[in-house]
């Protein structure tokens, strides 16, 4: 549980326990089954994920204030089975998961069987170790639900894809002439492109030290310790930048979006977006760039096997 994963001064505890109070009371958990204690090691789980262990009490707040705690509540509340919960998820979603998976495949028979298939996991058809298991459970409540499921459709979309060509083989596709085509349902998965062009213009101007960290971090899968040993400072530090560049870059790509003609509101369904889906060439925007300056120097001066 966050109150001893992380371990704050007696006058912080109270303040992080009147904050777990107020959104518990804000999720609805009690009127779905999910008691407090439930609660709070769900919250728990969701700070060892994206926070380390000697996170700053502010940083927890932050976290725990910008998860969607009712949206977080249901979810989970579903996962374990409640009914009550299932009808308020199939009243709000069950149509937008056929929009959504009409939208990713274009065609009505293959969109109902993906939406179906989504909606056996998300419900928990399956058991392992006894116990059901139920996609909804790994939400975090980090972005909207609708979102997420979204992401979850797209995803299952491709894996079908990918599962289906490697049944066919080479020389049939050969025949066809059908391996030199773009792949049609890879290319249904559109991304609005003000969002690619946004992101591009965002990226591109980051300095390179930033370029690095979010790079190293998020596509190299590096630890926070490991990048910290590199640019010779502390692994909070990393932390709290790593933190800061996310929420820094989320604004000012909403703010790009502005720009191009969209609202508040659907430049942030337009981010709701899989960065894998995007054209953009993520790693490439994110190079770091020779002569870099300071990082530079930090770089040349750390050790040659980077520790």
């Amino acid at each position: 549980m966050p109150r001893q994963d992380f371990q704050p001064e007696p006058g912080i505890a109270a303040r992080l326990d009147a904050l777990m109070t107020e959104l518990y009371r804000k999720s609805k958990g009690e009127e779905l089954g999910l008691t407090r204690q439930q609660f709070d090691s769900v919250l728990g789980e969701i700070a060892r994920k994206y926070l380390t262990a000697d996170a700053a009490h502010h940083d927890v707040c932050e976290l725990y204030t910008s998860l969607r705690a009712e949206e977080l509540v249901l979810a989970r509340a579903c996962a374990a089975g409640n009914e009550r919960a299932w009808e308020i998820f199939l009243t709000r979603y069950r149509e937008k998961l056929y929009d959504i998976a009409g939208y990713i495949t274009k065609e009505s028979s293959t969109a109902r069987e993906l939406a179906d298939s989504i909606y056996a996991e998300l419900y928990g058809t399956t058991t392992r170790d006894g116990q059901r298991t139920s996609k909804l459970a790994s939400y975090t409540g980090r972005g909207s639900l609708e979102g997420w499921l979204r992401t979850v459709m797209v995803q299952e979309h491709v894996n079908r894809y990918r599962r289906q060509r490697r049944l066919v083989s080479l020389d049939e596709e050969t025949e066809e002439g059908s391996q030199f085509a773009i792949p049609a349902t890879e290319a249904a998965i559109a991304v609005d492109p003000r969002v690619e062009a946004a992101t591009d213009e965002v990226l591109s101007a980051l300095p390179p030290e930033d370029r690095y960290v979010l790079a190293s971090y998020f596509l190299d899968e590096r630890t926070l310790a490991e990048i910290a040993r590199t640019l010779g400072v502390h692994e909070s530090t990393i932390s709290r930048k790593v933190d800061k560049l996310a929420k820094s870059l989320r604004k000012q790509i909403l703010a790009a979006l502005g720009r191009r003609g969209m609202s508040r509101r659907q430049a942030q369904e337009a981010l709701e977006v899989d960065v894998r889906d995007l054209r953009v060439n993520i790693r490439s925007r994110l190079a770091q760039e020779k002569g870099g300056g300071a990082f530079s120097k930090k770089k040349a001066e750390a050790p040659a096997d980077g520790s």
